[in-house]
């Protein structure tokens, strides 16, 4: 807001100088007497501008008619002395006084005061433009944050517990295991906190996390995972796809078999398509809130946050089969164009 406030007073010192310059410009033509004319003149315009701004400053929007009025009633006299002091005629004679006085008053007195009330009028408008603006992006922000932070703290219990049970028996897996639980909480803590991150670091996590709850399971790898395409200039939010890739272990039944839950990730030019696919049991049912549920409902609110307009989600149950597809246009984005489409939209 100070740097708002800067960018105006250089406003007002530029225009200022441009009209002073203006001032001295027309007298200079016809006037050998400039000099004091231009200084009187710009001393006036000064006064009344600057003197009825300092007032807006402090009545403008508050009841105090009264107050303001009369203030402003003695701005507007007093407003031509500062020309009538320094002209360069003595004013020894009443005609020549009023004369001056009354031309000033009716013709360069209103238009400045106007000027102020224009000038107090259009930077209260801006700044409060601008704190709105701040306002719902920090609500914005402070919603990613919240929803970014969601994920399940179930799952962390039971990796823990799988860990604790893998040392115990001394088996091989450990130290692989405690090495992606590392990297995932590296992620989540640390690198998720900026705006977008390499696509291929978030399929990374993805990983990590398929790691660590294949500790649940006896068989082959029950995630398949495939990437078509160039996903090495790709940015996208983080945490992200986390949720659906839950959902799916979530909704699956106990026991699955290798490669029962299907992701594929496509990059084709500027745009990303996601597609997680699992099974459900005969008793399970798909919904989109659940008691405690964060899954679906999450990612559909950062969505419509974080890519407006630039973004399909497509829900499907077929028989035994759960899908979620999801496209994202504009993956190429740089940070900071991401971080602004949010305030705008």
């Amino acid at each position: 807001m100070d740097r708002i406030k800067n960018v105006f007073r250089l406003v007002h010192l530029g225009l200022w100088i441009l009209f002073t310059l203006l001032v001295m410009l027309q007298l200079s033509q016809d006037n050998e007497h400039w000099r004091t004319l231009t200084l009187g003149f710009v001393l006036t315009c000064l006064y009344v501008f600057y003197s009825h701004f300092i007032l807006l400053t402090r009545y403008l929007g508050k009841n105090q008619k009264k107050a303001y009025f009369s203030r402003l009633a003695v701005i507007m006299l007093t407003g031509p002395f500062p020309f009538m002091v320094f002209h360069y005629r003595k004013m020894t004679i009443w005609d020549v006084f009023s004369e001056h006085y009354i031309i000033t008053f009716f013709t360069c007195v209103p238009i400045f005061v106007f000027l102020s009330w224009l000038a107090r009028v259009t930077e209260n408008l801006v700044i409060n433009t601008i704190k709105k603006e701040q306002l719902e992006k920090q609500a914005v922000e402070a919603e990613l944050y919240y929803l970014k932070s969601q994920i399940n703290p179930h799952f962390l219990f039971n990796t823990l517990n799988n860990i604790h049970t893998l040392v115990y028996k001394q088996a091989p897996a450990a130290p692989e295991a405690v090495m992606r639980l590392s990297s995932l909480m590296r992620y989540m803590i640390y690198e998720s906190n900026a705006p977008t991150v390499p696509l291929s670091r978030e399929l990374d996590y993805l990983n990590d996390y398929v790691g660590l709850q294949q500790l649940r399971y006896k068989n082959s790898p029950v995630v398949d995972m495939q990437v078509e395409g160039e996903i090495e200039a790709c940015h996208i939010a983080p945490l992200l796809f986390i949720h659906l890739l839950e959902n799916a272990y979530k909704h699956s039944p106990a026991r699955l078999e290798p490669g029962a839950i299907k992701i594929n990730v496509e990059v084709q030019e500027d745009s990303l398509t996601f597609k997680v696919q699992n099974p459900i049991g005969n008793n399970r049912a798909i919904g989109l809130e659940e008691p405690g549920g964060i899954g679906l409902p999450n990612v559909q609110k950062r969505l419509a946050l974080l890519y407006p307009g630039k973004h399909h989600l497509e829900i499907d149950t077929q028989g035994t089969t759960f899908s979620v597809v999801l496209k994202i246009d504009g993956i190429h984005s740089p940070a900071h164009e991401r971080k602004a489409d949010v305030l705008y939209h």
